[in-house]
């Protein structure tokens, strides 16, 4: 029988997931068919009833703006899900005759892998830039990452409460800055982490670009489409090194297609996840 899978959020017609997760099951041999489907906060509940008791069903990839709302329509959350109060990921799982719909979060383990091939120094000076759902599962990255702090700089104090509450789950201290200051304190940090959406951080990027260059660490933008972001190309041409979103995006999937098909992810099906999104592979 062939199953279901699909990415949910609002908008998601620039979803890269589709072409990752139908790569890789075409190279894992499991009949899974993924679509993108677009979901709205007000209306994930309904959407989530549609489902249930729908067998075909193996898991679904959680994208904005629905990252906190789903942890409502899920059985159980586990992992770092359970800490941290957002979810990327659900898996319908058989539990004695019942179908449980069970809430995970691979963006953080997406995170640790993509900026750890990219050389990052251990226990990083470290900030991030937006305070939304991504933000929390940046924060608990940075712990990972053995970070003893971070910087969180949004438009909105406000509007920072995933973070914060991250940081309390994982034991981290946390600075809420208002993002006018991002550009002046970012310049020499290890490793910093946009969890802005496309363009959102063009603003900031200009500030950057007319600072003069200072030996910048890693950046990784979690936008992807349009790529290069304007905060890429100047943080770049500062002398540090970049981390597309994809690359992010595609470790977070091999994650979930791992606990969809329950089958090994080895490299081979990473190379044609790669190549499904135009994304080079690293060499070690």
């Amino acid at each position: 029988m062939s199953r279901r899978a699909a990415v949910l959020g609002h908008p998601i017609s620039h979803s890269k997931s589709p072409a990752l997760h139908a790569a890789a099951y075409a190279k894992l041999g499991v009949d899974i068919e993924y679509s993108a489907i677009d979901v709205t906060v007000d209306r994930l509940p309904s959407f989530m009833d549609s489902i249930r008791g729908d067998d075909t069903w193996c898991g679904l990839s959680v994208t904005m703006p629905l990252k906190s709302a789903m942890v409502e329509e899920v059985d159980e959350v586990r992992g770092a899900g359970a800490h941290l109060g957002v979810i990327n990921t659900v898996v319908f799982e058989h539990d004695a005759g019942r179908l449980l719909r069970v809430g995970y979060n691979t963006d953080v383990a997406g995170i640790v892998e993509s900026v750890r091939y990219a050389g990052v120094a251990a226990a990083p000076h470290a900030a991030i830039l937006g305070g939304g759902g991504t933000s929390a599962a940046a924060v608990a990255a940075m712990h990972e990452l053995g970070a003893r702090h971070v910087d969180v700089f949004v438009r909105d104090a406000g509007r920072a409460g995933d973070a914060q509450a991250a940081a309390t789950a994982v034991g981290i201290s946390l600075a809420v800055r208002p993002l006018t200051e991002a550009a002046t304190s970012v310049a020499g940090t290890d490793l910093v982490i946009s969890t802005f959406p496309p363009r959102a951080a063009d603003s900031l990027a200009a500030e950057l670009a007319a600072l003069p260059g200072t030996g910048a660490g890693v950046l990784l933008d979690v936008a992807y489409d349009p790529w290069p972001s304007r905060l890429a190309e100047v943080w770049q041409g500062h002398g540090g090194v970049v981390v597309p979103g994809l690359e992010m995006l595609m470790y977070q999937a091999a994650e979930q297609i791992r606990r969809f098909s329950g089958c090994d992810v080895d490299a081979a099906v990473i190379d044609v996840m790669c190549d499904s999104v135009g994304l080079p592979r690293r060499v070690f």
